[in-house]
């Protein structure tokens, strides 16, 4: 899945004799891993392949992942999005977004008659199965995750009996259950590592017998990109996070970075948003992007940077992703 290595040199020739930094010159760091996941690889193949296989119009619920470049592509390629399957003509096309859906929606679907392509993230398919087997159980499922995220919904739609949403430290206080000693916790994939732990503890603190996941819900992409930009950020006068404001692990990534000791961090969905005085005296600039952004915009930022001195590009490597995801089965065969 992925594989710790040595943190690339960037970081540690900042504090050497002839490093950008030490000639008053400008640089930018570049996190590694970024962008694409397998999940969100997988899912926008999906589409893509979907539309080779049965022509425009493609339906997809929701945004197929939260980018807004990717989905004004696939607009423009014939794909029709909508927000629940009852905007979908009777005996239509449509695939369901990497964030995963109720059983519900599946069932709504078939209603309709509709021929259903499952995008969901293998990752959140997992929860759903950890989220079906302690509803069977009859425990109390603590969902730590944000309120109306799609991938909480349908999570929480497995067992809605069963699941509480905790949405932060904050929520912890409201949160009661049947039997304190059947209670486990499971998680969104795409939260902030450090502030999912920080609700675990306070929960732990209330509920002592408090059960852990079989396996860690927060995916691996999320984590790997979080922990690029922790290795970078106390070194950063500014870092930019290439990512859609609906897009859960972007935002957590400006969060990451600014609690890790980076002076100022925004986030952009293209390079055109960079606001010129943000870069009024700053030396050191972090780039990193979010799971859903393909490698495109990443590309715009730095030559858009480049233009503004900053040329020189120093790779910062904490992990070597290696995961793929097979397509759904009924576009295996279609695979590039």
């Amino acid at each position: 899945m992925s594989s710790a290595i040595p943190l690339n040199v960037g970081i540690a020739r900042s504090a050497g004799a002839g490093s950008a930094v030490a000639d008053g010159g400008k640089r930018v760091l570049l996190a590694e891993p970024r962008g694409y996941c397998a999940g969100v690889d997988r899912a926008v193949e999906t589409v893509e392949k979907a539309l080779e296989k049965h022509g425009a119009p493609i339906y997809v619920r929701k945004e197929i992942v939260h980018n807004r470049h990717v989905v004004e592509t696939l607009r423009d390629r014939g794909v029709i999005f909508v927000d629940e399957t009852d905007q979908v003509p009777e005996g239509a096309v449509v695939v369901f977004s990497a964030h995963g859906v109720s059983p519900a929606v599946h069932t709504s679907a078939a209603e309709r008659n509709l021929h259903t392509i499952d995008a969901t993230c293998p990752l959140v398919t997992k929860v759903h199965q950890e989220a079906k087997r302690f509803a069977r159980d009859d425990y109390d499922i603590l969902l730590i995750g944000h309120e109306g995220h799609e991938e909480v919904e349908g999570t929480a739609g497995e067992a809605p009996e069963h699941v509480q949403l905790v949405d932060g430290p904050g929520a912890v206080d409201q949160v009661s259950v049947r039997d304190e000693s059947k209670v486990i916790w499971l998680s969104q994939t795409t939260l902030s590592v450090d502030e999912t732990m920080e609700t675990v503890q306070r929960l732990r603190e209330r509920f002592p017998a408090l059960q852990d996941p079989p396996s860690d819900d927060i995916c691996y992409a999320t984590q790997n990109r979080q922990v690029a930009v922790k290795a970078m950020a106390p070194e950063c006068d500014l870092v930019i996070v290439v990512g859609s404001r609906n897009s859960s692990n972007s935002v957590r990534l400006v969060e990451v970075a600014l609690g890790a000791g980076a002076k100022a961090a925004y986030l952009v969905d293209f390079a055109r948003e960079i606001d010129p005085v943000w870069l009024d005296g700053v030396r050191t600039i972090g780039i990193t992007s979010g799971a859903s952004v393909p490698e495109i915009l990443v590309r715009g930022v730095l030559d858009s940077l480049a233009e503004h001195g900053y040329g020189d590009v120093q790779p910062v490597t904490t992990a070597n992703e290696t995961l793929v995801f097979a397509l759904p089965r009924e576009l295996r065969d279609a695979r590039r």
